[in-house]
This record gives C-alpha cells, structure tokens and sequence, in this order.
C-alpha cells in the first residue's frame, strides 16, 4: 500500500510562524512610534497654523473682524476657537460674537512650554513662561486671543495692535517636539519655528 503524504504546515511550524511575525510587528512598531508621536505634534502645528492663516484670510476678503482664542473658558484644553463679529447696526453697540468653528489639536498635545526652552523667543515675543502669550505690543496681562482686521492686521478687543507667540508640544514629549508659531500685529504674519538642537544647545528655527 503506498501511503499518501499530507501536505501542510503542522501547529509547531504555525506557532513559531506567528511568533516570528508578532516579535517583527513589535519591532517595528517600537521604531516606528517616536515617528508616530511626532506627527501628532505635526498635526497640532499645522492646525494652529492653518486656522490663523485661514482665519485673517477671512477677515480681509469678507471684510469683518474675527477672533482666534486659544484654549477658551468652558472648553477642553487644545480648542482654537473661531468667531466672528458682526458689524454694529448704525451708532448701536457691537452684537454678540458668533461661533464660526471650534478646532482641536490631538489629545496627546498641547499649548504647553517645556522646562529648557531657550531665552531667545521666536520673532523676540514674549520670555518664554506662557505657552499662550499675546498682547506683546500692549501693557497688560498675557492674552490667549488676537482678532484680525479687515485690513490684515492683528489687534486686541480694544483695537490695539497686538504681536504675539503660541507654543505646541507633545505633553508627554522631550523639549524637541517643540514647535511655536507667532503673529506680527502691524501686518498679521503668521511665522512657524521649530525647536532643533544645534552645537548641543536648543534653538529656534523657522519652517
């Protein structure tokens, strides 16, 4: 009698095949994760950026005032909210601003300041304590807002011009997955940085 051979793989040979390509999966994984992390912080910079851009782009072609607030009262921490103020009816009081959109930065970020920031502060706003710091043209406490004029430029409630800087990171992060973004009031430029190392000390760069 000729014996028929079964083809296939036994259950030791599947096991090691699954170990194998678990051990494999964690390892990549584990090289892969700093990337991953990092692009969330990626993610929060580039939100912040594009929701001030976006938002003076607003304000000068409809021709309306409109405010960012970072991090506003009643809301989770890492919302950037738009509104928008409509134009007074004749010689009346200014009406009740008007919620445009919220946006949120991913959960494992923040507008947050890492102990070894470097004194010298993008575009020179601010010391480097508050994450959220404008009102740099003005005598008064830390703003966490700028409202952009129909002509471009960034003011305070008041009118006043007003420069100021927004810090990101990842929360649980080293000091480099810093990144700042600033706003000159005279023109509303929006201006990115990220914190790099160079010649073993943390300095800003523009992107």
């Amino acid at each position: 009698m000729v014996l028929r051979k079964h083809n296939g793989f036994s259950l030791l040979e599947l096991v090691i095949t699954i170990s194998i390509s678990l051990i494999l999966g964690g390892i990549t994984y584990m090289g892969l994760q700093p990337i991953l992390l990092q692009n969330h912080v990626n993610q929060a910079y580039d939100t912040t950026m594009m929701v001030l851009r976006n938002t003076r782009n607003q304000a000068i072609t409809q021709g309306h005032e409109y405010y960012v607030i970072f991090n506003p009262a009643g809301l989770p921490a890492g919302t950037i909210q738009v509104e928008y103020q409509p134009p007074a009816v004749g010689n009346g009081a200014l009406p009740p601003l008007q919620l445009v959109m919220n946006y949120n930065i991913p959960t494992d970020t923040s507008f947050l300041i890492k102990a070894g920031v470097p004194a010298a502060t993008p575009d020179g706003f601010g010391a480097g304590i508050n994450a959220i710091d404008f009102g740099q043209t003005l005598a008064t406490e830390p703003l966490n807002y700028v409202v952009f004029m129909p002509d471009g430029s960034a003011q305070d409630g008041l009118n006043n011009l007003n420069s100021g800087i927004v810090y990101v990171c990842r929360t649980a992060g080293d000091l480099y997955t810093s990144k700042a973004v600033t706003v000159w009031g005279a023109t509303g430029r929006v201006r990115g940085w990220s914190l790099v190392k160079q010649a073993g000390a943390p300095i800003w760069v523009q992107q």
